[in-house]
């Protein structure tokens, strides 16, 4: 079905590899779409309860490949971002399940904004982001300019977009833009750990923090506290709060499953 990403679902976990390595995972027209394609595909499945979005080789993704737009005498930058960019993001951030970045390399330009837009990001040492876009002449897109200063501030986001500095997965943890960084012999068993942790959690509530979490950055302390009632009140009719208060009770491990 996908020639150049491999997608794969076990355990309740969708498995979304970028797969050009020769090319350090460069974005092209046609992996684009394959992208979106995977995404739609694991937000419709119940089976699928966490995603994991990770690049094979050495690096997670290099960002637009430049040399697949080389030939061609006037490209549209809105076009590529309303077709093949932002649809990617906004299917992330709208998909109600968990999204994890498996950073294993370098996470440069539309790549960066990929691992941003995940909700989870677990690096291996290896790992590093960088805003490259100033280096060819080109401003923050598919979503960086949103993540970037929420995630650091504006001073911070500044430098990083404006001088193109590499972030390595260690400064990146520091900064707040990464969650956790394992050495690279442990990453494959970590990020099994945690996608399978949280493929096994209260998957409706963890979708209904999410949307919490993004509406949060337009709201204000009163629009919050009613959203908030009106999420609690769909979390107290799920299976998965029945299933938790009776676990507790019972002084047993909850197992949820998702609804």
């Amino acid at each position: 079905m996908f020639e150049k990403i491999s997608y794969e679902v076990k355990n309740n976990v969708a498995w979304l590899v970028l797969s050009r390595p020769e090319v350090y995972n460069a974005l092209d027209d046609q992996i684009t779409y394959e992208i979106q394609d995977a995404l739609k595909q694991a937000s419709k499945d119940a089976e699928v309860r966490a995603v994991v979005f990770t690049g094979e080789g050495k690096a997670f993704c290099s960002g637009q490949d430049l040399k697949a737009v080389s030939g061609e005498e006037k490209r549209s930058f809105r076009e590529s971002l309303v077709k093949r960019y932002n649809p990617i993001i906004r299917a992330m951030r709208n998909m109600p399940k968990p999204i994890i970045c498996g950073l294993n390399g370098v996470a440069a330009g539309a790549g960066c904004s990929l691992a941003l837009a995940c909700d989870y990001i677990l690096a291996s040492k290896n790992g590093s982001l960088i805003e490259v876009f100033i280096n060819i002449g080109l401003v923050l897109d598919s979503g960086s300019s949103f993540f970037l200063p929420r995630l650091v501030g504006y001073s911070k986001a500044f430098e990083l977009s404006t001088l193109g500095s590499k972030v390595s997965a260690e400064e990146g943890e520091k900064l707040g833009l990464v969650n956790k960084v394992v050495e690279p012999d442990d990453f494959a068993n970590e990020l099994e750990a945690i996608a399978l942790r949280y493929s096994a959690a209260p998957t409706k509530a963890i979708g209904l923090m999410k949307k919490m979490l993004n509406k949060s950055y337009g709201f204000d302390l009163d629009q919050a506290l009613e959203y908030e009632m009106y999420c609690q009140e769909t979390a107290g009719s799920s299976n998965d709060y029945k299933e938790g208060v009776q676990a507790f009770l019972e002084k047993r491990k909850p197992e949820f499953k998702g609804n």
